[in-house]
């Protein structure tokens, strides 16, 4: 097996790519060591010292390190624990989520908030995918659309300039009712 390694926008971020599935739909974040605990393949890669986050998306892994902790220090153990994984053959998830990872939002606002969620589903969370992260819908409140950042958007330093310049203006396009989009803490 042979596992590539991508850099993301975010330095404390790194995208593993096992060249095979992951997650058959749907993406999964576990921000802590305790999220993990329907996860065998987070939970093997959280043993390794130094690791604060894991996501999970279709065909890739992002592993989050610790501050002041070198990637050469915990690279090779984090490919050694992902590759273990795919040798057991068990699952990346155990369970299943069928939301997509968006918020539920029903109301006077039903219509419009799910054409922010279609939005996102085909032109944002593709691109954001390519980083190695996610990002979900969150809210909307007033014309303000709230979105949660996952993997390697959460925490990234151009994570606010992609949600002003990127996003918001996509979403203020095609949706005159949206004024505005914030991040959301998980």
């Amino acid at each position: 097996m042979f596992i590539q390694t991508e850099s993301t926008p975010n330095p404390a971020t790194l995208k593993f790519l096992p060249g095979q599935s992951v997650l058959d739909t749907g993406t999964a974040d576990f921000p802590t060591a305790d999220a993990a605990a329907r996860s065998p393949l987070a939970r093997r890669i959280f043993s390794v010292d130094g690791v604060t986050g894991v996501f999970l998306g279709n065909d890739f892994v992002t592993v989050t390190k610790a501050e002041g902790i070198d990637w050469d220090h915990v690279k090779p153990a984090i490919l050694g624990a992902v590759m273990e994984h795919f040798q057991s053959g068990q699952p990346a998830l155990e369970g299943s989520d069928d939301s997509g990872g968006h918020a539920a939002h029903d109301g006077p606002d039903a219509e419009i908030v799910e054409q922010i969620k279609q939005l996102l589903d085909t032109r944002v969370r593709p691109a954001v995918a390519q980083d190695g992260g996610d990002i979900t819908f969150h809210g909307f409140d007033r014309g303000v659309v709230y979105l949660h950042m996952q993997g390697a958007c959460a925490g990234c330093p151009s994570s606010t300039l992609t949600l002003k310049m990127g996003i918001e203006n996509l979403l203020r396009h095609y949706i005159p009712e949206v004024v505005e989009v914030r991040p959301v803490a998980a």
